[in-house]
């Protein structure tokens, strides 16, 4: 069963995950969720600086930060991948939101094939504000074909190296049903989703029917991102949300 942990500080509840993310929010009672997407890919420190300017102009806490979605310029190694982590975790510390080893925010962070930034950056941000009477609103954060937890990612991988129809059914399939547990732990399922996005270099229509359509993962349409998971080996990610109100700045 997993174990769902409440922010008050930030107005919301969360899948407890790994180090560097929570495994999904969602909003509190009387609270609502809503994400902004940055015209163009802000790096690292000028992204939190802009997410702190935002929630301070809407009079929210910077603990109202309950999702962060990222990008990077190439695939991570195992210890890089550890090492950036790090660094990214410091800045929700400072903010209050990272306590006692525990991280509420959800994430997402990939790797586009096509301008890629020359730095990790932010493409996005959710956050929480007051809204009387609103449905919960969440976020499933991203998850690759790997369980998470281990000592590492590439002794774990789903189908590693295997990018033949077969080897992405079972990654494709792997992931579905993690993103399945995950909405199941919030009390929601495809039919509350809003927007679902997919994330790999490979062609996924040999499954678009008869995995994500068969299964309602496309009721608020499926985005195709031609990019690649975080780490090293790995080749399909997905992740998926239920906000109503969403915005570019």
């Amino acid at each position: 069963m997993a174990n769902i942990l409440s922010f008050d500080d930030g107005g919301y509840c969360f899948i407890r995950g790994v180090f560097p993310y929570s495994a999904g929010v969602r909003s509190l009672p009387g609270m609502a969720i809503e994400r902004v997407r940055f015209h163009a890919v802000l790096p690292m420190q000028e992204g939190f600086e802009a997410i702190a300017a935002h929630l301070e102009r809407l009079g929210r806490p910077r603990t109202a930060l309950c999702a962060c979605e990222l990008r990077s310029p190439a695939q991570f190694s195992d210890e890089a991948f550890a090492a950036f982590n790090a660094r990214y975790v410091d800045t929700l510390r400072a903010w209050g939101l990272f306590r006692d080893g525990i991280n509420p925010v959800a994430r997402s962070n990939l790797v586009p094939v096509a301008r890629a930034p020359d730095r990790e950056g932010f493409h996005a941000f959710s956050y929480t504000v007051p809204a009387s009477g609103a449905t919960p609103d969440f976020v499933i954060a991203g998850s690759g074909e790997v369980p998470e937890g281990r000592s590492n990612y590439r002794d774990h991988i789903i189908a590693k190296g295997d990018t033949s129809p077969v080897g992405l059914l079972q990654k494709v399939r792997w992931v579905l049903a993690e993103q399945e547990r995950r909405l199941a732990a919030l009390g929601r399922g495809w039919a509350d989703v809003t927007a679902t996005q997919v994330y790999t270099v490979h062609d996924i229509h040999p499954f678009m029917a008869s995995e994500l359509v068969a299964r309602g993962a496309d009721g608020g349409g499926i985005t195709w991102h031609h990019m690649r998971p975080p780490v090293v080996d790995l080749d399909y990610e997905m992740d998926c949300r239920g906000v109503a109100l969403e915005r570019v700045i």
